[in-house]
């Protein structure tokens, strides 16, 4: 991976990570057990965990495809976040 291929995939996982924190206070109601703050912290953490995990993980396991990496970077990774808010949820409930 080059450095502008990490920039890129940084920047957007960061976009999603932002877009899927706001998102969640409308998907769960305004429920904000750790905050607004919290939301969007911890979106783009996942996001980014995952989605830079992926990059590197897809091809590690033998599939070549630059589709299937894409995929499962910028699919994924934001659903994997919203897992993982929905995980904070029901632990905090």
């Amino acid at each position: 991976m080059t450095t502008a291929q990490f920039l890129l995939v940084s920047g957007i996982m960061i976009v999603f990570g932002v877009a899927l924190g706001f998102v969640a206070g409308w998907i769960w109601k305004d429920n904000r057990p750790i905050g607004v703050t919290g939301d969007f912290v911890v979106a783009i953490s996942a996001c980014l965990a995952f989605g830079i995990g992926e990059w590197f993980l897809i091809p590690a396991l033998g599939f070549k495809s630059p589709v299937l990496k894409l995929l499962g970077v910028f699919v994924e990774a934001p659903a994997m976040a919203l897992v993982v808010l929905w995980l904070i949820r029901y632990i905090k409930k």
